[in-house]
């Protein structure tokens, strides 16, 4: 057949990932190949119609990027996830897209109340069957009861996967939830029925992670029945996580680490850690933190990520447990339109979150309320003027008012920290400060409109550069943003990208527009992979 000239043959070859493509000197101009055959070496009577090869991609379906361990352990199609965001914003709407896709979305249960955690549940164990799907365990080092209700809850519920977020130290209910039901079938090998994928910014943490479970912790959880001494000694020969995502500059607790140079490290620390202690399993390592267009995820799996996790571009998609409002803010978010602020479960710690700050005043008024406990005591004596302001903009409401909203949120949450409020004026102080923190999320989540300029939009920079590759496309107005359709998007632009990559590396100039990928509608994606698009 008579290869195809030009161009635009090039571009549509690209796109066409799960055939492989060879690029032919046609009389000294580019072609691609149709049919025929390839022969090698010199021949001194060329047969007719023979052109020499310039290059040659292989087939790249979206499927096989990344890990093949990582999906079959986690039973996916892609290595890809949706990343937990608090407060219910990675909702079970976005979870149940993500598993019935062939990925998997991890509930953000961080913030709410066991109640609603179990509600979540219900809902996902009816409607998922035997497809992925996983939820949050975030560190909580002021208030550790709750997180070890919520592991009893996992336990009990016959929840395998957790993505364990923002720990700075290992803990008995992490430990806990790794070890139980650890068990060596008769072929000697050991089944770890539950799954830990921990979110880890720092080398000395993911190193905890690489390892196995702490011997004190273990011997705390033997002496208190919670594990046997079999459950115990097993733990001791697998990585306390199953998976460990290296955060980089993302939205919520971060950083702010630059992906390019924490991968690498990651990777190099799991290599390590697999030597020394001989794993059967190594874990895998993937990326989140400003992955958001086919760009950024073709170069986390070419710095030889084994998965991709995405969140702040989730959250502009219909799906997010957010508000309309938000999720219209974000879609007109820049890169540098985000900020550091103070965080509402660490305050006192000096922890910081990354927000949206284009529309919203939360991330400096947070900062004002975070100076203010360090150069004051107590509420009595914070400067007349910062109470006058405090009052007036920031509470609307006096700081007794405010006092009885904490009073009336922890007596159902966490009664022991209004018996160390009564002991402790400074963190009487703090508990008031962190009520506006805390229900600057909700206001968000909820489209409180009288509160627009206190909205807390956990964000990072990846949402401004989705924006702006998004832009002029079906995807640029929220609406149209849905989960499944902006991740095969990634997925399937960054095949496309790889293969591009893959033609310059041999030498192939190619034009402007046969290296780029813009959006497309998840129709015609499942067109080009030759599949069924319902």
């Amino acid at each position: 057949m008579s290869p195809d000239l030009g161009d635009q043959a090039v571009q549509r070859a690209l796109m066409q990932v799960t055939d492989s493509v060879f690029l032919l000197n046609s009389e000294g101009r580019i072609a691609v190949g149709r049919g025929g055959a390839v022969r090698m070496g010199n021949h001194a009577k060329p047969e007719s119609m023979e052109c020499p090869v310039y290059a040659y991609i292989p087939a790249l379906h979206p499927e096989n990027l990344g890990s093949a361990r990582f999906k079959k352990s986690h039973n996916l199609r892609y290595a890809y996830v949706a990343g937990a965001m608090a407060n219910g914003i990675t909702s079970v709407e976005m979870v149940e897209e993500m598993g019935r896709a062939g990925m998997i979305g991890f509930f953000g249960a961080a913030g709410l109340p066991l109640d609603t955690i179990d509600a979540a549940i219900d809902r996902l164990k009816q409607r998922m069957n035997h497809l992925p799907f996983g939820f949050n365990l975030i560190y909580s080092p002021g208030s550790p009861e709750q997180e070890a209700a919520r592991v009893d809850l996992y336990l009990k519920r016959g929840i395998r996967h957790i993505s364990a977020a923002a720990y700075m130290d290992i803990t008995p209910s992490l430990v806990y939830f790794r070890a139980k039901g650890i068990h060596r079938e008769p072929d000697g090998s050991i089944v770890c029925p539950n799954k830990i994928i921990a979110k880890v910014s720092r080398v000395e943490i993911a190193e905890k992670f690489f390892s196995p479970p702490h011997g004190k912790l273990l011997s705390y959880l033997v002496e208190r029945k919670m594990i046997s001494q079999e459950e115990a000694a097993l733990a001791k020969e697998i990585p306390l996580a199953e998976d460990l995502t290296a955060e980089a500059d993302s939205g919520g607790h971060t950083d702010n680490r630059p992906a390019i140079a924490l991968l690498p490290t990651m990777l190099a620390l799991r290599d390590r850690m697999v030597e020394t202690y001989k794993y059967k399993r190594p874990p895998c390592v993937g990326i989140g933190g400003g992955i958001s267009t086919p760009y950024s995820a073709a170069a986390a799996f070419a710095m030889g990520a084994d998965y991709i996790v995405t969140g702040s571009i989730n959250q502009s998609c219909v799906e997010a447990g957010t508000s309309e409002t938000v999720r219209k803010m974000l879609a007109e978010a820049g890169q540098a339109d985000v900020a550091m602020a103070p965080a509402a479960d660490m305050f006192e710690m000096g922890i910081k979150v990354q927000v949206l700050k284009r529309g919203t005043m939360f991330p400096f008024r947070a900062a004002k309320l975070y100076d203010l406990y360090r150069r004051c005591d107590r509420l009595e004596n914070i400067p007349a003027k910062d109470k006058l302001l405090l009052e007036r903009d920031f509470f609307r409401c006096s700081f007794q008012e405010e006092w009885q909203r904490v009073i009336t949120f922890f007596a159902k949450r966490d009664p022991r920290q209004l018996i160390l409020a009564e002991k402790d004026p400074k963190h009487k102080m703090a508990l008031v400060f962190r009520s506006y923190l805390g229900r600057s999320s909700t206001w968000a989540k909820t489209g409180e409109l009288s509160r627009k300029i206190d909205y807390q939009i956990w964000c990072g920079p990846a949402i401004g550069a989705f924006n702006e590759w998004a832009k002029g496309s079906f995807l640029e107005k929220h609406e149209n943003r849905k989960v499944v359709e902006v991740a095969m998007n990634l997925l399937f632009g960054a095949a496309v990208v790889t293969r591009a990559n893959c033609l310059r590396n041999q030498g192939v100039f190619l034009f402007d527009d046969s290296r780029k990928f813009a959006p497309i509608e998840l129709q015609k994606i499942m067109e080009l992979l030759k599949e069924d698009p319902a």
